[in-house]
């Protein structure tokens, strides 16, 4: 299957983004109701374009507080799949909250951020990425020998200051908050549509 088509700036339609926020939540709700993956046929698709490969995260809020956050950089199966499988992941298998409850449950608020492919950020030094970095816009990946994280465009929205930004994104992979100006670094940039509930 052909990796990650989604590249304009209005990937999917508003009957495509319920559909897949309405899978997500379908998808938690059976998990808690039976303990098994919740299966989708083909024909129940509103559209072609949900059972092309593509890479998701999908984030959960219960009282405006995050409640899980899980996701796939590169695309590698269906992008219903992803949701699917990120949705699960989210609720009950991030490792920074327990296991999401049926009492929890009525009151999440899901997202879905669809990722595009990202694509090598050459840098020559940190004050380059800074100038190269777009705020809102770009989510980005780091990785230095075996850690690696990553921050959504969203995350924009609660750290706006590049370098502030960057200092939250090297801790979280396991670095000290200055381990982004570290030559070794490298960095890939991708875009995301994201909706919510």
């Amino acid at each position: 299957m052909a990796v990650m088509p989604f590249t304009s700036d209005k990937m999917f339609s508003s009957e495509e983004k319920e559909f897949m926020l309405k899978t997500a939540r379908m998808a938690i709700k059976h998990y808690l109701e039976t303990s098994e993956t919740l299966e989708i046929k083909a024909s129940e698709l509103p559209s072609q374009k949900l059972t092309e490969d593509g890479a998701c995260f999908v984030t959960l809020h219960y009282n405006d507080q995050l409640r899980g956050c899980i996701g796939s950089l590169e695309a590698h199966r269906p992008i219903i799949m992803d949701i699917i499988e990120n949705a699960l992941a989210s609720a009950f298998g991030d490792p920074r909250f327990p296991m999401l409850t049926k009492i929890e449950f009525p009151k999440i608020k899901i997202s879905i951020s669809v990722l595009t492919k990202p694509e090598p950020l050459p840098i020559n030094g940190p004050d380059d990425l800074l100038n190269k970095l777009v705020p809102k816009k770009h989510g980005l990946i780091l990785e230095k020998d075996f850690h690696r994280a990553t921050f959504l465009p969203a995350v924009w929205d609660e750290i706006p200051d590049k370098e502030e930004f960057l200092n939250h994104l090297s801790m979280k992979a396991g670095l000290p908050p200055n381990g982004w100006k570290d030559k070794d670094v490298t960095y890939k940039i991708y875009e995301s549509e994201e909706f919510s509930e």
